[in-house]
């Protein structure tokens, strides 16, 4: 069996408070893409979980968000043959794009199918809120609304047709910083989600894009400069707007123009700007998905 597991970016997102048990309460609208990782999923004679990977830096042990969803079900339903998996991953690791999330939900649905296990999307997605706050939207894809800590989804309207161009400058984030270091004051000015909804809803690509707005932005960028000056970039070769996905570092342009999309992808690539480039489109649930 092969599966895609899918990137996503944030269009908004926005940060409500910190609760009791250290978690955040989030606000946000998350849009899968047309960039992926490919699992091959193969059942096996003998028991247990054989995970490959393309990257050596990758761990293959149950430090894997692959291998702890395959573990999950298979302990679950008592399976007793067993699975080799081979990820190959494309996805910018440790990028705000939920790779590893999606990684983890593909694993999901195809142990699931594999084994005839018959859970439902549903069922999948409140398993997946055991492995990660974002495996539940990862295993449901499209345009959604995230609340809670992220694991409250909302179907929204799909996003209307656009070209997004992605940036990853060669560092790291830690998600973890990025959070301790974020100042809830009460005058702090929260994107507006409300609204981008509403764009969604009326297929307004320019009130989307004008309502971009990531507020832990504020905590990465003083931290890692090299991010706005790649949002200055994308926007100053054609994006409508330009936004850090998730805690970062990962930067996305949206564009209205495939030929302009184009140049800016070529321009940021001879920059010295970005580590990794990529221009992709958004993902549509049940039209592109080649999962088999």
């Amino acid at each position: 069996m092969k599966l895609r597991a899918y990137a996503k970016i944030n269009l908004g997102l926005d940060v409500l408070g910190k609760r009791a048990d250290g978690y955040h309460e989030v606000k946000m609208i998350m849009q899968m893409i047309q960039m992926y990782d490919l699992l091959d999923i193969e059942k096996t004679k003998q028991p247990g979980i054989h995970l490959t990977t393309n990257l050596s830096y990758i761990p293959v042990n149950e430090n894997n968000l692959v291998y702890k969803a395959a573990q999950l079900l298979m302990e679950r339903f008592d399976v007793r043959d067993g699975v080799t998996i081979n990820l190959h991953k494309f996805i910018p690791v440790a990028a705000g794009m939920a790779g590893g999330s999606s990684d983890a939900a593909a694993a999901l649905v195809g142990i699931n199918q594999l084994f005839n296990l018959g859970l439902n999307v549903q069922e999948l997605m409140e398993l997946g809120v055991k492995i990660g706050a974002d495996v539940p939207y990862c295993v449901m894809r499209g345009t959604a609304l995230a609340e809670g800590i992220g694991e409250k989804l909302t179907v929204l309207p799909t996003m209307p047709p656009c070209y997004i161009l992605i940036g990853k400058p060669g560092i790291s984030v830690s998600t973890k910083y990025v959070y301790t270091h974020l100042d809830l004051l009460p005058d702090r000015k929260h994107p507006d989600i409300d609204g981008m909804i509403t764009a969604l809803e009326n297929g307004d690509l320019y009130g989307i894009t004008d309502r971009m707005e990531n507020i832990l932005e504020t905590v990465t960028i003083p931290a890692h400069p090299v991010i706005e000056e790649i949002k200055d970039h994308m926007k100053a070769h054609g994006a409508i707007n330009a936004m850090m996905s998730g805690s970062g570092p990962t930067v996305f342009g949206i564009f209205d123009n495939q030929k302009k999309a184009e140049k800016a992808c070529e321009a940021l690539r001879k920059s010295s700007l970005a580590k990794q480039v990529f221009l992709t489109e958004p993902f549509y649930n049940g039209g592109t998905s080649d999962d088999k």
